[in-house]
Order: structure tokens, then sequence, then C-alpha cells
């Protein structure tokens, strides 16, 4: 019997939250090995620490840390457990790249493909249902000569279904949440078939359950040759990331690697088309930042939907979706401070401002900007920064700014100033700021000014890349 490619997609990727080192059990030590096995290609030699298997076993989690853009330690951490603990795609990791295809030619050696949808899932209407699958399939077509037919008898190219558990094609589902779907890479027989866990709560729009769109394009990315991509950002992560099907793109790494195997739409002219989403890329020299933070020791740099994680003991930063960590945050944020005084990171975009205690939201948020005293006429912020030498935050708007008492929970006095009389030098807007180890950090485009804790003495201007330093070489 012929084998085939199967694919699932991960369930909604959920905040992480550390437990102590002492927590991680045996059984935890046994689930790391058979997931190193079973997605990153552990051999059975990497046994006891004390045996040559002990460096077999570090490399693999290293590979898989990478993967997921978990700190990198080669050692097992709560971090690590948690997502090795997450239902997931039954097929390896192991080839770490952006966008990646199944090899061997698996791919469809016609452009005109057929599909059709077995069945209905009762979580939605039929007209729904069709309207999410049909607009899933014109995310591929958009991007390459590519052209889905919908039929209603015989055997179609894709065939669509629902089902729960065992269902027919000895890769059962596991219940509600879990993994979502499953298709095949495309080949004669059950190759380009996409299967949906009936058992889940799929949904039009609602982010509360699982929006077919996103979950049915993620698959049929799939059906047509993709596997998956280590770019956050792109459809084919692993990981599902609730998307509004009336604003979806296609990223920048889904299009590379579809027209890889299919080249462009010759139907469209490339000049004349909006540009797919890219994910940032800290190579990028003109790169602004939306915001800059510390979070109970780690730094963190914001832009778009995305953000970068710096851990004190790693140089790489490493790159995640918002919402993975705070699924309920806003995205393109104006700006991020920790405060130490009730220690929650706050997000502010337009008037607003969410607070997180960690990665839980504090269910009293988002709350109007008024709610730190700000004067009704400041609609946003540019910046936050929290000095932990006087317990003050400093918020930046235009040309100004105001210093917030956090103990008070006011405005000081004498307040706004202009920027340029505290920090000389900085003649800019100051567009992302924080504070890390006894130094003021203030970004104006791609520039960082470097201050004096006490003095505000201008010591350097940096490029952003600082922080985040380029791996291109």
């Amino acid at each position: 019997m012929r084998a085939h490619s199967l694919c699932i997609i991960l369930s909604v990727g959920a905040a992480v939250y550390c437990m102590p080192a002492s927590e991680v059990t045996v059984q935890d030590e046994s689930l790391a090995k058979s997931y190193l096995k079973s997605f990153f290609n552990l051999t059975a030699e990497a046994g006891p620490a004390t045996r040559r298997g002990f460096s077999s076993l570090r490399r693999k989690l290293s590979e898989m840390q990478r993967f997921f853009g978990l700190r990198i330690t080669g050692t097992l951490d709560a971090e690590t457990i948690d997502v090795m603990k997450k239902p997931r795609c039954g097929v390896p990791d192991g080839n770490i790249a952006r966008f990646s295809t199944f090899g061997r030619n698996l791919k469809w050696d016609k452009n005109s493909l057929t599909y059709r949808i077995e069945n209905y899932t009762p979580d939605m209407s039929t007209s729904e249902i069709d309207h999410s699958i049909e607009k899933a399939l014109q995310v591929w077509a958009e991007v390459t000569p590519l052209r889905f037919t919908r039929i209603y008898s015989r055997t179609a190219d894709i065939m669509i279904s629902f089902g729960s558990r065992a269902h027919g094609d000895f890769y059962p589902f596991d219940g509600p949440d879990g993994t979502l779907a499953h298709a095949f890479a495309p080949s004669p027989g059950i190759g380009g078939d996409a299967h949906f866990d009936d058992d889940e709560t799929f949904t039009f729009r609602s982010n509360r359950g699982y929006v077919l769109f996103m979950v049915a394009a993620h698959e049929f990315g799939h059906s047509l040759g993709l596997t998956h991509s280590d770019d956050p950002g792109a459809l084919m992560y692993p990981v599902y990331t609730y998307g509004n099907p009336d604003t979806f793109f296609l990223p920048r790494d889904d299009v590379n690697g579809i027209q890889s195997l299919y080249g462009s739409n010759p139907d469209k002219d490339p000049s004349v088309e909006p540009e797919a989403p890219a994910t940032p890329d800290a190579c990028d020299s003109t790169m602004v930042l939306d915001a800059a933070t510390t979070l109970r020791g780690e730094m963190f740099f914001f832009k778009n939907s995305f953000f970068w994680r710096r851990y004190p003991q790693s140089p790489t930063p490493q790159q995640s979706l918002i919402r993975n960590f705070w699924p309920s945050a806003p995205v393109n944020i104006d700006a991020a401070y920790e405060s130490r005084q009730s220690d929650r990171i706050y997000f502010f975009k337009g008037n607003k401002v969410w607070a997180f205690a960690g990665y839980r939201p504090v269910h009293t948020y988002p709350k109007k900007l008024s709610t730190f005293g700000l004067p009704r006429r400041v609609r946003k912020i540019d910046a936050a920064l929290y000095d932990v030498a006087s317990g003050k935050t400093l918020f930046f708007v235009g040309n100004y700014y105001y210093r917030y008492d956090e103990a008070r929970r006011t405005i000081d006095q004498g307040f706004p100033r202009r920027v340029d009389l505290s920090f000389p030098g900085l003649s800019g807007k100051v567009t992302a700021a924080f504070q890390h180890r006894g130094f003021f950090y203030l970004y104006s485009g791609p520039y960082m000014y470097q201050y004096g804790l006490r003095t505000k003495m201008l010591y350097r201007v940096l490029r952003n890349r600082y922080f985040l330093p380029c791996n291109n070489f």
C-alpha cells in the first residue's frame, strides 16, 4: 500500500505559564523522548545522560526549541514541556525552514482541480461552510495558476469531509480541541483530501471556536504540496491563529512556497497587486519598532502582529505572534511597558490600554487612557517607559512626555515637558522606549538613543538591531 503524507493542524497556541524546574517529572522526560523521536528524528541511541546519546538529546531539544521560537537551551524546561503537551501535527518538524514542500515531486501535475464537500458540520449553516471552503481554496488560486471547480458526485481531486475519532483513514481524531484537521499531500487515491474534526466547534468569523476558513486554508496548503513553515507569520505555521476571513491576505512566506511549486497567477499583474504581508525581519535596517518593554527579566520588541523575545541567557531573540502569547491583546500597538509596581504589562493602542499579569489578561481591561490621568485631548501615546529607580512611568506623546506616579496613580505636577529638554540630542518623536541595566533606551525611527538613568546624558546613538542582531551574514 502506498504511504501518504499526512498533516494535522495544531490547536490554538495558548499562553505559556512557566513552572519551576523541580516540577519536571519522570513522565515529562518520557514524553520529551517520545515527542522528539516522533517529530525530530531522535534516534534510539539518545538514552540516559551518562551515555553518548545525551548530546543527541540536547541537539534535538535545541532543534525543537528553535522551531517553536522557544529559548534555545538544549534542556527540558517548563516552556518546552508545555509545547510538547499541546496537540499537534503528525508530520515531523525536523526540516527547519521557512516555507517547505513535501519533496519527491508531490504536487499536482495539472492546474485545474476539483473538490467535493461530502458532508457538513452542524456548527455552521450549509451556505457558511460552502463559502468558507470556496474562499479558502481561492486563497491559493489568487497567487497561482490553480483553478478549483466544485463537483457534487464522483471522486474529486480534493475530497472534503467532517468526521469524529476513527473516521476511515487510520488517523483518528482526538476529540474536542487538540488536532483540528488533517490533509494528505497530492497523490492518487486519498492524496489531496482534507478531513476536519467534527468534535471541534467551527465558526464562520467568530473567535469563539475555530474559524473554518483559517483551518481549511491551512489544510489546503497541504493538499497542494506544502508542509509546515517555521515562520510564525505564515499560514503554514503549525499553530492555529485566529484570522478574519474578510481581511486575510496570504503571507509572503506562503506565496513564495506555493509559487515554488506552481508559479504565479498569469491573470494578475504583480505591479498592481497588493504586496503580500511579510513577517518583520530584524535585518531590515529601516524597520521602525512599534514598542519595546521588559517583562520579568526578558526584553520584548513589537512590530505589527509580532514580537521578538530576548532572554538574558541567549543572544538570539525568538520571534512569535502577539496573539499566540496574549490572545486578547491588540496588534500594531502604539506602546507597551512593564510596571514593577503592579507586576503587569500594559499594551496601548489608540485611546485604549490592555493589562496582563504576565500572560493572563486582567479582566477589568481594556480601559481608556484617562485611567492613567492623561488629559482627554491625548488620543494615543507613542511610547511608554517604566523607571525602576523612581517608580514613575513616562508617557511620550509627540514632542512631549508625561510622568505618571504608579503609587499615587496620577500625573505629576509640571508635566507635560518637552522631550528634547530632558533628553538632549533627541529631536524626533519617540517611537518606542524601555529601561535596561541602568540606561534609558529611546527609539526614534530606526535609531535608538542610549541615556544615563540619573544624568539623562546621551551616551550613544545605535541602530535598532543592537538588541535584535541580524542573523544574515
